[in-house]
């Protein structure tokens, strides 16, 4: 009769389990990597469609590796790691070890609103992602018309060396339609649509520029976090009055033609959007100064 020792019946009865251990680990092999990848694309401000496409991958089959579900080579793999500017070890490496500091800031966070948690994002991320010196190499210039976006954009990019960009001409020169007459054929929602896709071809097309944005950015939220991801913002403001005299002065009587009521419509379109103006990375109000003075402040604040 064969006769199995005590430590023989031991082993055969934890095999159960290590099988059932091994079972487990596998299988949260994909929700691991998934959670890893959107972790990384967030870190880096990245939305899943520039992923999608600087991986060449389709948006939905990154959608499905990020939820936990998809089933992915390990060229795909490859390719989403150098989308993600980080090595294939980098991207399947498991997070470090727990330390008190990390624990105590997520505690903090925990404890912010949510409001206050996106500012805090922001921040971390401009101010400790390893491609911040990458970042500032673009100056992304926002507000509404009249504030001095051109003026003071054209004479940085010029005294920098940089190319100066300005996106509203891009959209047009991209469709070959003017601005408004793209709001005319395919409305607002349209018309965010190509400035989102022009503005991803002038990031990528241009790691150093002065980039103008139009004011309306803002209110599209891929755009804009695209644009403070990649971009070092500056919100270019002025008081209202300044704002409508400057356009008028232009010899653009658009913002009073048919509306008696343009400075309080004004008024109205900049208290709605101080929260999302305020995210850039700081500000520059050139009311009441001369073009040289806010020259002076602006290229102390972005190249000081």
């Amino acid at each position: 009769m064969n006769h199995k020792s005590d430590i023989d019946l031991a082993q055969e009865a934890a095999q159960p389990a290590a099988e059932s251990t091994n079972a487990a680990e596998s299988g949260n092999i994909l929700p691991t990597l998934g959670k890893r990848v959107r972790e990384l694309r967030d870190r880096r401000g990245m939305t899943r469609k520039l992923v999608a496409r600087e991986a060449g991958v389709s948006e939905r089959h990154l959608a499905h590796l990020e939820a936990g579900d998809g089933n992915v080579s390990i060229v795909l793999l490859d390719n989403i790691a150098r989308a993600l500017n980080v090595s294939l070890v980098e991207l399947l490496a498991p997070e470090a070890e727990d330390t008190v500091e990390k624990r105590l800031i997520r505690r903090f966070l925990e404890r912010l609103p949510q409001n206050r948690l996106e500012e805090v994002v922001f921040r971390l991320m401009r101010d400790f992602g390893h491609e911040e010196a990458v970042r500032r190499k673009r100056i992304a210039l926002i507000g509404l018309r009249g504030a001095g976006k051109t003026t003071l954009g054209k004479r940085l990019a010029q005294e920098e060396g940089m190319p100066f960009i300005e996106l509203d001409r891009e959209i047009e020169k991209e469709t070959g339609i003017p601005a408004r007459e793209i709001f005319s054929l395919y409305g607002q929602s349209g018309y965010r649509r190509i400035e989102k896709r022009t503005l991803d071809r002038v990031l990528r097309d241009n790691p150093r520029a002065v980039i103008s944005i139009g004011g309306g950015v803002v209110s599209q939220p891929e755009s804009f976090e695209l644009l403070l991801g990649q971009c070092m913002t500056v919100w270019v403001k002025a008081a209202p009055e300044e704002h409508m005299a400057r356009v008028l002065s232009q010899g653009d009587l658009r913002p009073m033609a048919g509306n008696d009521e343009a400075m309080e419509d004004l008024k109205r379109i900049l208290e709605a959007r101080l929260p999302l103006y305020a995210k850039a990375d700081t500000a520059l109000d050139t009311t009441g100064e001369t073009v040289e003075q806010s020259f002076t402040k602006l290229r102390q604040l972005v190249m000081g």
